[in-house]
């Protein structure tokens, strides 16, 4: 099971995957199984796909992150951001992050944020596709390193939120 991460670009066109890619007959399966069985309002899980009748392979599972607000927010989340997680993966199977031979027997899932706040489309697009190899490549690569992670853990810091520098908090 090779799990990843990435966050691409600014506001509320940003992206946010997370994923992880599995054999068929692993617990990803069953995980990927049973989201795809058992939906939730405001978050349904659907087979991402290039073109209808034409999923992206290994087959991925998106799993929406944020609760769909309304028809502009799901239009972005099954339309712009579907559509960019679906090329990601055909990207990291291009560049052979997946390899060609492993498409058919793995299954992805992919985790993602889709902004309510989120308006332009292409943006929304061009982020989830880029995330989302990215997130691929450091699964493949197993990034983070633990020496990254120890190195970052002093000061933590994320879009929203920097964690005060060690000492200010007293």
């Amino acid at each position: 099971m090779l799990i990843g991460e990435s966050f691409v670009g600014e506001g509320a066109e940003a992206a946010h995957i997370n994923t992880v890619l599995g054999d068929r007959d692993g617990p990803v399966a069953t995980a990927w199984a049973t989201a795809l069985a058992t939906p939730r309002q405001g978050h349904t899980a659907f087979i991402a796909v290039l073109r209808p009748g034409v999923p992206a392979k290994p087959l991925t599972l998106f799993v929406t992150k944020a609760t769909v607000t309304g028809a502009e927010h799901s239009d972005l989340i099954w339309g712009a951001a579907q559509a960019g997680v679906a090329g990601g993966v055909a990207d990291a199977v291009s560049e052979g992050v997946i390899s060609a031979a492993d498409a058919d027997r793995l299954l992805l899932i992919a985790a993602v944020w889709v902004s309510p706040a989120a308006k332009d489309a292409n943006t929304v697009y061009a982020n989830n596709r880029a995330a989302t190899t990215q997130a691929l490549r450091a699964g493949a690569m197993g990034l983070p390193q633990v020496t990254d992670v120890l190195r970052s853990a002093d000061r933590p810091f994320n879009p929203f939120y920097t964690a005060p520098a060690p000492g200010d908090l007293e």
